[in-house]
């Protein structure tokens, strides 16, 4: 699954710690997710999608790889 989640911590000037704190998580988790190497839960995607305001496929995308 793809994402934007890197460019939109970015535009808020936040660090993946930062981020991860918001969200309850760990830094790892934050930069798995980032990188592409970890689809985070149902639950999480919700937060992670009220947290920057944005509807989920904003934020998320299929890979169509």
């Amino acid at each position: 699954m793809k994402n934007r989640l890197k460019a939109l911590r970015a535009d808020r000037d936040w660090t993946q710690a930062e981020l991860a704190d918001r969200l309850h998580v760990t830094r790892q988790t934050i930069n798995a997710i980032e990188k592409g190497k970890y689809d985070p839960s149902l639950p999480l995607v919700f937060k992670i999608a009220a947290l920057f305001g944005l509807p989920i496929e904003e934020i998320f995308s299929p890979d169509t790889d």
